[in-house]
């Protein structure tokens, strides 16, 4: 059964709020997983004002919780706005800095991150917004790091995803990075969501939104998920889908954004995560099981991805003995 909720998860909507940012966040957050023997969380709105007309009026919200709500959360969500160069409102960039300063996490959605840097909570830090927006986001906040070819950059206490379909993808990583890959997977798989789009930890997102891909990867990928421990390199890879490596890395340069080799890495150390959560201490075990060989090369990937060593992995994400 699954535990009461504990982290509280409060997203910040105002007039002209788009609603598919909102959904993504309450299917995440604030649907009840009792399938899932996890702390879940406590997932609530807020705005501005009681009453909130929703992007082109296509619906209205009443009786929106406060602002007050800001000061209790956690996890503070910030959704697109429909003219980002418009001023946020005064009382919202307060919250904000109030929340940021005692430590919540903060998540933009899309254009969400001119609110978080109005706020001057991505200063000097590395961030992300939807690739129509970056000049303007450029121009407007030159102290902000940003990098338009992500979808999502956690950069710590503040994570920014990119377009609208990006915050699946950044929601889905914060549930791993609460919970544990196992439980992200099993979210992702009930969204019937594809786990193909996970960004690596430390430089967190080595995809960049995707182009306009040639031809499907997706029964490539799901055959390399079931075959990581057979030793697949790219060359392996390429032979299964019947090109050379060269066409194949194009194909997953524009489709995923990353190298088919990068991409093997990242599956391997997600299932080497979801093993050491079910319970295998065995890191030669784990390693052969994953496809990563050693426990050498165990360890230096998923601290490179987690900064966690495989105790303290075990420690926070595998059961009880």
């Amino acid at each position: 059964m699954a535990k009461e909720s504990s982290h509280r998860v409060v997203m910040i909507v105002s007039a002209g709020s788009n609603p598919f940012e909102m959904g993504v966040a309450t299917e995440l957050f604030g649907l009840r997983r009792p399938e899932l023997p996890v702390d879940w969380y406590d997932f609530t709105l807020c705005s501005p004002t009681p009453t909130v007309r929703m992007h082109s009026g296509f619906f209205q919200l009443s009786d929106v919780p406060g602002l007050g709500a800001v000061d209790r959360a956690d996890t503070v969500i910030v959704p697109n706005r429909p003219d980002p160069l418009e001023e946020p409102d005064p009382d919202v960039l307060a919250a904000i800095r109030r929340a940021h300063a005692r430590g919540a996490r903060l998540v933009s959605f899309c254009t969400g991150a001119f609110t978080l840097a109005a706020a001057g909570v991505l200063d000097g830090r590395r961030a992300t917004t939807h690739w129509r927006w970056a000049d303007s986001f450029t121009a407007r906040y030159p102290r902000v790091d940003l990098d338009p070819d992500v979808l999502f950059v956690d950069d710590g206490q503040v994570i920014t995803a990119a377009g609208s379909a990006a915050a699946l993808d950044t929601g889905l990583h914060l549930i791993r990075a609460d919970h544990g890959a196992e439980t992200a997977a099993a979210v992702s798989r009930r969204l019937v969501h594809p786990a193909h789009r996970d960004g690596g930890q430390r430089q967190f997102v080595e995809h960049p939104v995707p182009g306009t891909a040639d031809a499907s990867l997706a029964p490539l990928l799901d055959w390399a998920t079931e075959h990581l421990a057979d030793g697949l390199d790219v060359a392996a890879l390429a032979a299964h889908a019947a090109v050379s490596p060269a066409t194949l890395h194009r194909r997953f340069r524009a489709q995923l954004g990353t190298t088919p080799l990068a991409w093997l890495t990242e599956q391997r150390v997600t299932l080497a995560r979801r093993l050491m959560e079910r319970g295998e201490e065995r890191l030669d075990v784990i390693a052969r099981a994953s496809g990563l060989g050693t426990a050498t090369s165990l360890r230096t990937q998923l601290r490179r991805r987690t900064g966690l060593t495989p105790t303290e992995y075990r420690r926070r994400f595998a059961p009880a003995p």
